[in-house]
């Protein structure tokens, strides 16, 4: 008896007959590359510290790191093959990778309540928000979203149809309420903030809320395009038409989030960038240093 297997070959993104289809394939290459290294290293980071694993902010950071290291590995095969995972969708992924974004949302959002309860309510913050709660409210994200996912893909596309118009609903509750909880915030830390003493909690407090905001309107700035399009092209019925996720500006501008935004938790935090030096970086170095130095041993 003879098995016969068909196995078709998802092509890559570009054909390569120019230079520009050579520097786009390597520019998503280092694109995903540069995403894990910094994603992957703040989530390290801060597993291997205990200290700031004892600081609820950092456990928000630690959620989002994974999901953006979780999207650096995506976009080996979103932006590196003939993939298109918006409508019409090619060679797509059943939408886990696009649902990363829901959890990334959630989490900000959750993180931003988190600060203002920190800052202007400490009493009702300190005896009520714990880490464990903390923990429950990321891991609770993850579930959610991925729920609604797995629900949709079984039930009939009438009612499948009818959970993505709920999602997109509540997507676009949840960036205006992150848009009024951002100046919010900017309020909190300008006024709240001034009338404290001077001191490591006030320093600890101001850098918390200058990191969750710049994270927050980074966020929207890079995925804005993306989800007004896709608001748009859902009550229109329009859509344009782009041959990859490799060649659109639209994906390529919100995919540089998940690079964004560890970078700015190492930039605007001293705790955790020491963490990361001192847990991950550093130990890479002096291994390469030993190796170095055992070569050259080796060739005297």
């Amino acid at each position: 008896m003879i098995l016969s297997i068909n196995i078709t070959l998802i092509p890559l993104c570009v054909d390569f007959d120019s230079q520009g289809d050579y520097f786009l394939f390597i520019f998503h290459i280092l694109a995903g590359a540069s995403t894990i290294l910094v994603a992957g290293s703040v989530a390290c980071g801060i597993i291997n510290t205990r200290s700031l694993l004892g600081q609820n902010r950092f456990i928000f950071m630690l959620n989002t790191s994974i999901c953006d290291t979780m999207t650096g590995c995506g976009i080996f095969y979103q932006f590196l093959f003939d993939v298109r995972v918006e409508f019409p969708s090619k060679n797509g992924t059943y939408y886990i990778l696009p649902s990363l974004l829901g959890v990334n949302i959630m989490t900000f959002l959750f993180a931003q309540f988190d600060r203002y309860f920190a800052v202007c309510h400490p009493f009702f913050y300190g005896r009520f928000i714990t880490t464990r709660v903390i923990i429950c409210v990321n891991v609770y994200s993850w579930v959610h979203v991925y729920s609604l996912l797995a629900i949709q893909h079984m039930v009939p596309l009438s009612k499948a149809i009818e959970i993505g118009i709920y999602s997109r609903i509540s997507l676009m509750v949840i960036i205006i309420t992150k848009i009024i909880m951002t100046i919010k915030l900017l309020v909190v830390a300008r006024y709240q903030l001034l009338r404290e003493p001077p001191g490591p909690e006030r320093d600890s407090k101001k850098e918390s809320l200058l990191i969750i905001v710049l994270v927050v309107v980074f966020f929207l700035l890079l995925w804005g395009p993306s989800m007004l399009y896709t608001v748009l092209s859902s009550l229109t019925g329009q859509y344009l038409y782009i041959e990859n996720d490799a060649v659109n500006p639209m994906k390529i501008l919100s995919r540089s989030n998940a690079l964004c935004t560890p970078s700015l938790y190492l930039c605007a935090s001293p705790s955790l960038k020491k963490a990361v030096w001192e847990t991950v970086w550093s130990k890479i170095c002096c291994c390469k240093r030993l190796v170095r130095l055992v070569a050259v041993m080796n060739g005297n």
